[in-house]
Order: C-alpha cells, then sequence, then structure tokens
C-alpha cells in the first residue's frame, strides 16, 4: 500500500524524515499516541519541555500528512486520549482514598474520562484539514494552533469544563523563572497552546524543508524563553499573612479519633504570630465540624458521636477557639463545609445539600465572610456521565450522600487593613478567565485546597496552573493545601515561597504586590479567541495572497 509523504516536503525532504513518516503513516494511531504521551511528559512533575516540544513538533508534522479528514480526526483524538489519560492519572490515586469502590476502577475512569476530553484535539485536528486543504506544513501548524484555541476554550466550560491541563502548559518556566508564559498577560492560557503548536510546526517545517537556521532560530527562541529570568523583582504589599500546612494525611481527614491532634497541629503552626495583624490562610478540609449556627444539635454531634473528646458539637466555642489562636488583631481564611437545611424527602428537617466553602472569621469568633465553590470536582463532589458511569460502579469520591451544590462564582471579599482577597478553593484556579471578580479586582488570591487525594502528579500540576493564574491576572496566589504543595507565587508567576509535600510547616511574610490590570485581566477569554480569529486569518489568508501575487507576476 501507498503511504502519503509530507505535503510540501515531498522533493526536498531527507531520506530519514522519509523514512520515518512513512512508518509513521503505517501506524497512524500508534504514532499520535505515543507521541502524545511524550507531550504528556513536559507538564509536571517531569516538566521535560525539551522532549515535548520535539514530540509536538512531529505531532504537527505528523496530522498535516493525514490523507483525508477521518485520518486527521483519528490521529488527533489518538493525541488528545495518550496525553490526557497520562496528565490526568492522578485522578485514579484518589480511588485509593475511599472505601465504596474497587481501586481498580479509577485505573479505568481516567481512560474513560480521556475518550470524552479527547473529542476537543481530535475536533481540532479536523477543523485545521478541512481549513488547510493543500497548504504547506506552516501555513497547517497556525491554522491548527487556531482550532486548538477555540477548542480548548470550549473544553474548558462545556459540560460544566475540564481545562486540565492546558497544552500551553508546556511553556511554562521553573519555580524561578515564568519561561514563555510570561506572555500570558497579552495572550491568556489558551494561546498560549496555540503558540506552542505555532512554535512546533516552525521546528517542523525547517527539519522538513533542510532550512536548518529556521529551525535553530526557533529551539533557540523556545531555549532562552524558558530559562531567562522574570524581567524586574516584584514588591511586596503591607498586607501580612501567616500560611499554613498542617499536614492532614488523606487517610486520617475524616478519623475523628485525630481532629484534636490535627487542630494542635495547625494551631500551633499558626500561633507563632498571632499579636500581630495578619491574614491567617488554613487550607479546604482544615475545619472538620461545622462552624455555622442554625444547624439541628445532631449535626454538632456528630464529631462528638465519632470521638467522645471533641470540642467540636459547640459552634459558638469552636469559632472562640479559633479566635484565640489566630489573635484579636488577625482575620482567617479557612476552608469548611457548609449546609443547606430543609425538609428532606423523609419529612424531617435537615441537610438538603453542602457547599464546599471558605469562610472569614475575625479576631473575636465572628463569621465575616462566605464564599461557596462554582467548580465542583469530577469524579471527587459529582459524577460526570452518572447515568453511565453508575452502572459499572462508580460514584463520587468524597463521603456522603447530600449532594454538593456550586456557588455564584468568582467573588471578592474585602478583608479591610487585610486586603481584598479573591478566593479559588481548590481546581477551581485551573479555570482560566473565571477566578477574578472583574468589577471588584482584589488585591491576592487565596486558593486552599486538599491536594492530598492526588498522588505525586496532580500537585505539582495543580501548582504550575495556580501559576498561569498569576501571570495572566497580574496578581499574587497565596496556596494553602493539606499535605502540600503549599506556596506563595507573584504576580510574574514566581514562587517566593513553598512548603513540600508531607510536610506540616508555616510560611509568614508580606503579600506580594499586584500587578497593574493585565490586557487578559480586561478582556478575559475574548483576548485568546481574538488571537485564534488572527491565526485563523493569517492561515487562511496568505496562501491566497501568495496565489495572487504569483497570477500577477
Amino acid at each position: 500500500m501507498a503511504t502519503p509523504a509530507l505535503n510540501t516536503a515531498d522533493n526536498t525532504a531527507m531520506p530519514a524524515i522519509r523514512r520515518m513518516g512513512a512508518l509513521a503513516a503505517s501506524w497512524p494511531g500508534a504514532t499520535a499516541a505515543g507521541l502524545g504521551l511524550v507531550v504528556a511528559c513536559g507538564f509536571p512533575p517531569f516538566h521535560a519541555w525539551w522532549i515535548a516540544m520535539p514530540a509536538l513538533a512531529l505531532f504537527v508534522a505528523h496530522l498535516h500528512a493525514a490523507p483525508n479528514w477521518r485520518g486527521a480526526a483519528w490521529r488527533g483524538w489518538m493525541f488528545g486520549w495518550a496525553h490526557l489519560t497520562l496528565a490526568n492519572n492522578w485522578i485514579a490515586t484518589a480511588f485509593t482514598y475511599q472505601a465504596n469502590m474497587p481501586e481498580w476502577l479509577g485505573w479505568l475512569a481516567v481512560p474513560l474520562l480521556c475518550i470524552y476530553l479527547a473529542v476537543y484535539p481530535g475536533l481540532a485536528a479536523l477543523l485545521a484539514h478541512f481549513a488547510a486543504k493543500r497548504s504547506n506544513l506552516l501555513i497547517f501548524g497556525v491554522l491548527f494552533a487556531a482550532s486548538w484555541i477555540l477548542t480548548e476554550w470550549v473544553r474548558s466550560w462545556a459540560f460544566t469544563g475540564y481545562p486540565w491541563p492546558p497544552l500551553g502548559l508546556l511553556l511554562l518556566g521553573s519555580w524561578d523563572t515564568p519561561g514563555l508564559a510570561r506572555i500570558l498577560p497579552w495572550m491568556g492560557t489558551y494561546a498560549l497552546s496555540g503558540v506552542a503548536i505555532i512554535l512546533g510546526a516552525v521546528l517542523a517545517y525547517g527539519i522538513a524543508n533542510r532550512r536548518h537556521w529556521q529551525s535553530i532560530v526557533c529551539a533557540a527562541v523556545i531555549v532562552a524563553g524558558m530559562l531567562l529570568p522574570r524581567w524586574q523583582d516584584e514588591a511586596d504589599s503591607d498586607i501580612r499573612y501567616t500560611l499554613v500546612q498542617p499536614l492532614i494525611p488523606q487517610d486520617e481527614i475524616n478519623d475523628g479519633s485525630k481532629f484534636e491532634e490535627q487542630f494542635q497541629r495547625i494551631a500551633a503552626l499558626t500561633g507563632q504570630g498571632a499579636g500581630q495583624s495578619r491574614v491567617v490562610l488554613w487550607p479546604e478540609s482544615a475545619i472538620p465540624d461545622y462552624l455555622e449556627d442554625g444547624y439541628p444539635q445532631r449535626y454538632y454531634d456528630l464529631t462528638t458521636a465519632r470521638n467522645p473528646e471533641s470540642w467540636m458539637g459547640d459552634p459558638a466555642y469552636a469559632r472562640e477557639r479559633i479566635a484565640g489562636v489566630i489573635g484579636a488583631q488577625s482575620t482567617l481564611l479557612t476552608g469548611v463545609v457548609n449546609l443547606n437545611m430543609g425538609t428532606r424527602e423523609d419529612g424531617r428537617e435537615g441537610a438538603v445539600s453542602a457547599r464546599n466553602s471558605v469562610l472569614g472569621l475575625n479576631g473575636a469568633g465572628e463569621i465575616t465572610h462566605h464564599y461557596a465553590k462554582a467548580h465542583l470536582v469530577p469524579y471527587g463532589e459529582y459524577l460526570p456521565l452518572e447515568d453511565w458511569l453508575g452502572v459499572i460502579g462508580l460514584s463520587r469520591l468524597t463521603s456522603g450522600t447530600i449532594p454538593y451544590i456550586p456557588g455564584p462564582g468568582p467573588r471578592t471579599l474585602d478583608l479591610g487593613e487585610h486586603g481584598k482577597a479573591g478566593v479559588q478553593i481548590c481546581y477551581e484556579i485551573v479555570f482560566s478567565g473565571q477566578v477574578v471578580d472583574r468589577d471588584n479586582r482584589p488585591d491576592y488570591l487565596f486558593n486552599p485546597s486538599n491536594d492530598g487525594w492526588f498522588g505525586s502528579w496532580g500537585p505539582p500540576q495543580h501548582l504550575a496552573q495556580a501559576r498561569l493564574r498569576a501571570i495572566e491576572e497580574g496578581l499574587p496566589v497565596l496556596r494553602s493545601t493539606t499535605t502540600g504543595i503549599s506556596a506563595v507565587i507573584d504576580a510574574s508567576g514566581v514562587v517566593r515561597a513553598s512548603i513540600g509535600r508531607g510536610e506540616a510547616d508555616a510560611i509568614e511574610g508580606f503579600v506580594p504586590e499586584a500587578e497593574r490590570p493585565t490586557l487578559f485581566s480586561q478582556w478575559g477569554n475574548a483576548l485568546p479567541l481574538g488571537w485564534a480569529a488572527l491565526f485563523a486569518l493569517l492561515g487562511l489568508g496568505i496562501p491566497r495572497l501568495l496565489a495572487l501575487r504569483r497570477a500577477h507576476r
């Protein structure tokens, strides 16, 4: 069977490249999947961008060589399925921390989820194939970038959205440099993904057409952009903070016999600065009991029933005790679970739904602020495709049967002398363009999280995506987690301080200064969509302009 060569490199491609192309054409799906796996190694924890970017270049060339629309869609889907399955393997780890389902179901759940997620790369490949027609590899790359931006943006909101991880994460530098992600304020995350594809196309086009200078220049731009330090040091504000990582392992987080020990640990880490005016930041799942008044007493007694020595049967006393830890001049932001009361199906008054929340507590033990999580975690707080996946025995990972309901979206909490805090609970921080109240811009973002579910891959990827938000919004991000990685990230995406996985510690200092509102902070995802339109116009218009020029000669 004849195999298609690269469309525009037939006469000039090196023999080795042509042989590789023939082999890839014989096994198109396997080749695309293999390249997808290599590209996934460019994400944390490996962050091997120097391997992932050449693999992405090869994939763009492989996709360009697809003989028809079916071949293009198949190659795009296989690439997406492989790289998203590997990158999201942390979801499977979460199944080891619950008793309702066998652990092996986690390793089935991830590829099943990615069957759906891979539709978007497949659709991007299909759109590029139709738009590019007989265009050369470079033009094809520009059009593929445009279609990828569009479909990755759709993936961020369709069916509640799941943008983890964006392809542009490949271009984020190490902890002390933003890398090529420094262009985020003018482009946004989804456009950064398009830039990664264009860089890959330039690399592939130069090699395939023996324009080695072009590939060398492109490689030099990538390397320099990834390694150069930030342009200038960021200043600090006058807002003092204490950020705590209490080390509450996931297998102990619901163990009532451990609650007092956990509180004493978090209190000891917090109490050192109790005489100062500061904002205290505790993670998601930091408080095991309910701090709000007004629930039936049986809810407050749940903890006492599990641990007779517990002090948490009285919400007023619980708040008073916490206030004594943080100090009279402090404000606490902490993760809690709040309940919505009503008449249940059995006719009893009780909890009809729950909210994953952050409460603000002042030094007098009064609840001053409230934020409810808007983006719930698939498999964690709700089960996607429940009618289908429930048949094979899957359920959500969080305990209990009360449904979680989402909050209204980004809000800014005015903490007075402790600044304006935007709150994004756990994986909400990964939603580009959806983390800030644009009508009330905060001074910083607080991202409490429980990353103890997610093994060794989830926490560094989560931190990396928080860094993307800091850069594109021009705002510092403070992450407090139960088990790590907790960090203070300045507005240029540099990690100022961190606490590693498996450690109990606290970070104290002054919140980094916010930058002036970025272009992205003003335009949101209209900005990357504008870049997608520009790339599409260039990809469609340049060949026509060249054709007209040739016709007039």
